[in-house]
């Protein structure tokens, strides 16, 4: 499952490693959620160029009577794309990548949840697997995407059993074109690797979707360094200070 994630690099180093050039300025994102316009990258049919756009994030399928099942398809499992009737048409024609430098998931303990958010040891951009489609209703178009998820790597799965697509760099192109054999996609429904992986816990200040800025990836400790905290010698007055900031 991914429910949110962020891009928070800029615009230069999201055009080099998608080779494309973005079509409107972006900023920093730290809490990106669905229903939101999302960046998506693409490839342009008659260049054969990756182009960028801003699509709301909750698929809508072409034949919906309705957009409200867009709130619903927000993820897709990446095993069963090809026998849903909502995302088979999308994943051999339509599919995308998301730009993305993490995503959150959350634990519960009791009566209390915990943040966490997952990237990579660069932290540099990667591209989530997507599909997307077009629907239209008294001449107005809208244009929706989709993540999709497949099995959590070794090193989250105490945190969730599913995680986002990654497709490599390498793959970008294959991923984009319809004309690629469908056999062949299968080899980028992965995750990425274990050994890159890096979860840290951050505020719940995220939680709240009007929320953005770097405050949401505020790392808070563990319960384990709040009880060692805890125990320990208790700071002098300037240094309870710099604790109460």
């Amino acid at each position: 499952m991914c429910g949110r994630f962020a891009l928070t690099s800029d615009e230069s180093r999201i055009c080099t490693l998608f080779g494309v050039d973005l079509s409107t300025p972006i900023t920093p994102r730290f809490n990106i959620s669905p229903s939101q316009k999302i960046l998506v990258i693409r490839l342009q049919s008659q260049t054969h160029k990756h182009v960028s756009s801003l699509l709301r994030w909750g698929l809508i399928p072409s034949w919906s009577r309705d957009q409200s099942v867009g709130a619903r398809l927000t993820n897709a499992r990446s095993e069963t794309v090809l026998t849903k009737p909502s995302f088979r048409d999308s994943f051999r024609r339509r599919r995308c990548l998301i730009p993305a430098n993490g995503f959150y998931e959350w634990t519960t303990s009791g009566k209390r949840k915990q943040t966490h958010y997952i990237q990579t040891i660069s932290n540099e951009p990667f591209g989530i697997g997507g599909l997307w489609d077009s629907w239209e209703d008294n001449g107005k178009r809208i244009e929706t995407c989709i993540i999709l998820t497949c099995e959590a790597n070794q090193a989250m799965q105490y945190l969730h059993p599913r995680m986002p697509v990654v497709v490599q760099p390498e793959r970008y192109d294959a991923w984009l074109s319809p004309a690629t054999e469908l056999a062949e996609l299968s080899h980028d429904l992965l995750s990425f690797p274990k050994e890159t992986t890096v979860i840290s816990q951050v505020s719940d200040y995220v939680n709240d979707v009007r929320h953005d800025g770097i405050r949401c990836q505020h790392q808070c400790l563990d319960s384990n360094q709040a009880e060692a905290m805890h125990n320990a010698q208790l700071p002098t007055a300037s240094q309870k200070l710099l604790f109460e900031k």
